[in-house]
C-alpha cells in the first residue's frame, strides 16, 4: 500500500453532532476524512462460532491466494463501501473474503424480483437489499429509507457500475450516503499489489467534485485485474 500519511497532516475532521437530520440541505463543512492505518487489520467483536469457521476460511482463502488485508474496520454501524476496481468477477469473491475476514456481513442492491419467489429469501440471506427498478424509481431515495430502517448496515457499491471499461465512475454510491447521512469506507483492492486495503472514512460534504478529488487519490497507482479497464480520471 502506499504509505500512510500523518493524520495531523492531512487534518482530522469530527462529524458535526448539531447538523441538521437533513444531510443534503446544507454542505457538510466540518466533515470527517481518515486515512485508515495500514499496518493492522482488526475486525469487529466476536460473531459466534460460525462466524469463526466461516472467517477462519476465508482467511485461509485469501492467505494461499498471497492477499494482503490492510487497515482496521471502522466502529461506525453504517457505511457505504466504495468498492473498487471492479473489473472481473473475481473482485466480489475476494471482496467477500475480505469481508468475511472482518466479520462483516456485506449487503449490494439488488432487483427486486431477485428477492420474490421460493428462493427469495436465500438471496436476502446472501446480502442482497431489494430495489424498484421500474419506472422513474428513485433508487437512492430507496437505500435512504433502506438504511434508516436497521441499525447496522454495510452496503458495497461499486462505483464504475460495469466490469468493463469505462472513464467515468456513477455517482449513485456518493448521493446514497449523503442522502442517508452515513460515511463512505473507502476499499481499494489493489492486484498490482496484491492488498485489499481500507484506506479511508469520508463523510460527504455535498460538494461532489470536491469530495471525488479526495475519493480518487485513494487509487492512485491502484489495478485491477484487467489493468486496461480500471480508471478515476473522471466521474460522472
Amino acid at each position: 500500500m502506499h504509505k500512510a500519511q500523518n493524520p495531523m497532516a492531512i487534518g482530522w475532521r469530527i462529524r458535526d453532532c448539531n447538523a441538521m437530520n437533513d444531510p443534503s440541505s446544507l454542505p457538510n463543512t466540518n466533515r470527517r476524512h481518515e486515512r485508515i492505518d495500514p499496518s493492522t487489520s482488526r475486525a469487529i467483536r466476536f460473531r459466534g462460532p460460525f462466524s469463526e469457521l466461516y472467517r477462519f476460511i476465508c482467511w485461509a482463502y485469501l492467505k494461499l491466494s498471497g492477499w494482503r488485508i490492510m487497515g482496521d474496520w471502522p466502529a461506525d454501524p453504517k457505511l457505504v463501501v466504495v468498492a473498487a476496481p471492479h473489473t472481473s468477477n473475481w473482485d466480489g469473491i475476494n471482496m467477500l473474503a475480505a469481508a468475511g475476514y472482518y466479520r462483516v456481513k456485506l449487503r449490494w442492491m439488488g432487483k427486486k424480483e431477485l428477492t420474490t419467489g421460493p428462493l427469495g429469501f436465500i438471496v436476502k440471506w446472501f446480502g442482497c437489499v431489494p430495489v424498484e427498478r421500474k419506472g422513474n424509481t428513485d433508487i437512492v431515495r430507496q437505500m435512504k429509507d433502506a438504511f434508516d430502517q436497521v441499525e447496522s448496515m454495510m452496503l458495497a457499491v461499486a462505483p464504475e457500475g460495469t466490469r468493463a471499461k469505462t472513464r467515468e465512475w456513477k455517482t449513485g454510491f456518493y448521493h446514497i450516503a449523503h442522502m442517508a447521512n452515513v460515511p463512505l469506507l473507502i476499499s481499494v483492492l489493489d492486484y498490482g499489489r496484491k492488498e485489499i486495503r481500507l484506506s479511508g472514512v469520508l463523510e460527504t460534504s455535498g460538494d461532489y467534485d470536491a469530495d471525488f478529488a479526495e475519493i480518487r487519490a485513494h487509487y492512485d497507482g491502484a489495478k485491477g485485474l484487467d489493468e486496461g479497464k480500471f480508471t478515476v480520471s473522471e466521474s460522472h
